[in-house]
């Protein structure tokens, strides 16, 4: 073991050798939770479907809404609570229940690397990551969002952090001029708390990788349309975010991550040192951090196909 400290708070950070094996997905039915900023962007929607369609991968046992601020939300906990109406709506177009299955987040971001923000997501991760046996594989946090509620759960209780890998999509690649995109930037200290911790940790970054997931209005019609009401509702979100749909293309950057999940082909990833975010926005690479994994590549194609074809059934 070795000891790494920032603002004063230490983790214990495992040997490289068990993180890596850590890192490796297993074969068969994985156990998770979801991290959602659901109101954000239309892009959580589809990857919220995405999850609840592949129960012969996800075993989805809890959805957290996460804080945002933007011109959607008049502050982070204004963007929590409607992201937790959104998560409750979408959740009823699919004939599922919500109660005991969805939890409201953070209704701030960190105040500093060293102070959790409580919030029923926070604690129920922490319960179900300390209620999983020694020789069971770890929980999977799939988080798309301000990695707030992960990053809480961690300082509440920092050995879940052996409990849990967390697969994230924030920042850019690390040879990117910038590491600022809207997860990260959202909640700088949470990002900090999930890179130093030692939690396993696969990261996928947004340009030149999650960037790939692009789909159109008139592709959306043509492989979901009328198949039934979450199609539908979802195309209708899709086509409101910009009212000339010709040329025009959005990417759904959040189904990288579930497809990653399901299919760890689709989206490779290779072991890098564990970033240092710097005060100025950038990626830091020290050799002697502990490993994580960052995507590096999204195929594009297969994940829609399933995509398309588990929420249109």
């Amino acid at each position: 073991m070795w000891w790494y400290e920032r603002e004063s708070l230490r983790w214990d950070v495992p040997p490289a050798a068990e993180l890596c094996r850590r890192l490796e997905l297993p074969a068969g039915r994985l156990d998770m939770v979801l991290d959602t900023d659901t109101y954000n962007e239309v892009d959580d929607q589809f990857a919220l479907a995405y999850a609840l369609r592949s129960p012969e991968r996800l075993n989805v046992q809890a959805v957290y809404a996460a804080p945002f601020l933007n011109d959607r939300a008049s502050s982070p906990a204004d963007g929590m609570e409607k992201s937790y109406a959104e998560i409750v709506r979408l959740l009823g177009k699919m004939d599922l229940p919500a109660q005991g299955r969805v939890f409201e987040g953070s209704r701030a971001f960190l105040p500093d690397g060293r102070t959790p923000v409580d919030s029923p997501a926070a604690r129920d991760l922490v319960a179900r990551a300390m209620a999983r046996g020694e020789d069971e594989p770890p929980l999977v946090v799939a988080a798309i969002g301000a990695i707030t509620n992960v990053a809480s759960a961690l300082l509440m209780e920092p050995r879940i952090a052996h409990r849990i890998h967390i697969v994230w999509l924030g920042g850019h690649p690390t040879g990117y001029p910038t590491a600022m995109e809207f997860n990260l930037s959202q909640d700088v200290a949470a990002a900090r708390v999930a890179l130093d911790c030692g939690a396993a940790l696969t990261l996928v970054p947004c340009l030149g990788v999650a960037s790939h997931m692009l789909t159109t209005v008139e592709e959306l019609k043509s492989c979901i349309g009328g198949k039934n009401a979450l199609c539908d509702a979802l195309i209708e979100l899709f086509a409101a975010y910009e009212r000339d749909h010709f040329a025009w293309a959005k990417e759904l950057w959040d189904t990288a991550v579930i497809g990653h999940l399901i299919q760890p082909d689709w989206v490779p990833a290779k072991l890098v040192p564990s970033p240092l975010l710097t005060d100025d926005s950038h990626w830091a690479l020290d050799p002697r951090r502990h490993p994580i994994r960052e995507a590096y590549f999204c195929h594009r194609n297969p994940i829609f196909r399933d995509l398309f074809a588990k929420i249109g059934a």
